[in-house]
Order: structure tokens, then sequence, then C-alpha cells
């Protein structure tokens, strides 16, 4: 791989570079593989960039389309430069207020990782979502259900048909044990909501109103070229209800640690700040 990586690259650099010697060459960052004005792109500036395995020809071309593009950079930059006005090429305090938001986040992160209490428990989801209530607007319609696929005209269809009729703490273990042998697919666990639309991308159901259809509905079966659907409905929600908590969970939980986030690193910085009054660590040369 050496062997190809340094033939593609004195291919690529006969082929974009004047031969020539060149004062401002650093020979010790490896072979030049093209130049722009008094630029220029290096042997290693490429490296890791052909992965292991690719064939001489790829190579070249990945070497070959990398250095197109840094040329046309380079190209562009030096335009740049020569039409924009001297004040606006100066980058120095924007580059500096940038690289000094870098340090800023990178230290805020690790002391996150470190500090944050990522524990949520269930009484402070409820008292959240109780005193956001009005946050928690359902935008489309959600279920509960249990659902059964199996082939169509199997001797398995009356089976399950029987074993939905059994009360329901009848019912969950035989769907269980029977679900496991005989259907091509399974749903059971009734704490779960289903986003209506994404139901039907597993349920074929035909409907023009999706209210309608829900109100009333416990158990249908339905039919296609292949498979019998068979399902139970345990719950609903229509769109606009208040979104109910066990759906919500999870996003209160992501909002809650957010918040002990902001919380966290406020309090850092304030911390910070009285620590370095204490301490005298500056002063201020201007009035009120």
């Amino acid at each position: 791989m050496k062997y190809k990586l340094n033939s593609l690259i004195i291919f690529v650099s006969l082929a974009l570079l004047v031969g020539g010697c060149d004062p401002a060459i650093n020979n010790e960052k490896g072979t030049v593989i093209a130049k722009v004005h008094n630029k220029y792109l290096y042997e290693s500036d490429i490296k890791g960039l052909v992965p292991r395995g690719t064939s001489l020809h790829d190579s070249i071309v990945m070497v070959k389309n990398f250095s197109d593009n840094w040329i046309k950079t380079r190209l562009m930059v030096e335009q740049a430069k020569k039409n924009l006005p001297e004040q606006q090429l100066d980058f120095d305090q924007q580059l500096d207020d940038y690289r000094n938001s870098l340090i800023i986040y990178r230290y805020e992160t690790e002391l996150i990782n470190q500090m944050l209490d990522t524990i949520v428990n269930d009484e402070e989801i409820e008292k959240y979502y109780n005193e956001h209530l009005s946050d928690f607007e359902l935008k489309e319609n959600i279920v509960k259900l249990q659902y059964v696929i199996v082939d169509q005209d199997s001797e398995e269809e009356t089976l399950f048909r029987e074993i939905f009729k059994l009360p329901d703490s009848l019912m969950l273990d035989s769907l269980e044990a029977s679900g496991k042998l005989y259907a091509r697919s399974y749903f059971l666990d009734t704490a779960y909501w289903f986003r209506f639309d994404d139901l039907l991308q597993t349920i074929p159901i035909e409907t023009y109103n999706q209210e309608l259809f829900l109100k009333g509905r416990r158990f249908i079966e339905l039919s296609d070229n292949q498979f019998t659907y068979l399902l139970n409905f345990v719950d609903f929600k229509i769109k606009d209800d208040a979104s109910p908590l066990d759906f919500e969970r999870n996003d209160i939980i992501s909002i809650i640690i957010n918040r002990r986030k902001r919380e966290l690193i406020k309090k850092v910085r304030k911390d910070l700040y009285v620590k370095a009054v204490e301490n005298k660590e500056f002063e201020v040369y201007y009035n009120d």
C-alpha cells in the first residue's frame, strides 16, 4: 500500500506541478503534490485520504480530485485577497472569539460529563408534566393496541381469533405463547403508544377519517393478498387532546436534563466570577 501511495503521489505530482527547485518547499513535509502561488499541498496533507485496499486507479482519482479541489480553493482565496479591501480581510478578532468559544464549549462539556445528574425520577416527570400541561397537545392521533399478523387462510387464524375473545388476563399470556410459535409478527406491549400514521406502515388500515375509525373500536380484522391482521385497540387519543404522560415521558426527561445543564453551567460561571472577585483576579478601568 505504501508503494502504491508513493506511486500515485508521484504520478499526480508530475501531472499537477511544474518541476524545478523551489527554496520555499518544506522537504520535511514530504513530496509536493500541488502548488498555487506560494502555497503547497504536500504528501503529509493527504495522509489517511486513501482507504487501505483501494486500487491504484481509484487512489489516483481520489488524490487528483482532492488536489483539484485544493487548487480551486486556493485560487479563490488568492482572488479574494486581491479584490477585497484590507479591513474586510482582518479576521483576527473573529478567529479569537471563535477559538475562545470552542475552548469554553470543550470545558463546559467536560464539566457536564463529570458533574451532571442524569437521573430523573417519576415524581419530577409528573411534576413537570402537570405544570406544563398546556404544552403537551397532541399533533396527531395515537393508539395503544395489540396486534398479530398471520398467513392468510392458515389454521392459526382461527386460533388467534379465539384467543382475542378470551378475558384480558388470559389473552395476553396466550398471545405471547402462540405469537412466538405461529405469528408472522406480533406486538403486545399495551404501555406503548403508536402514532396512528406509523401504524399504517405496518397494518393496511384504510380510512379517510382516523378519529371516526377509532371511536368505538376494540377488535378488528383485516386481510390483504398475503396476511390476516388481528388488532385489539386498548386506548386512543385524538389529535388536539392533551398528550398522555407516558407518551411524553422521554421528551420530558430530555427537557429536565437540558435544564439541569443550563443551571449547572450558570452556577459554574457565577461561582468562578465570585471566586475571582474574592481573590482579586481581575480589575476594571471604567466608571459607572
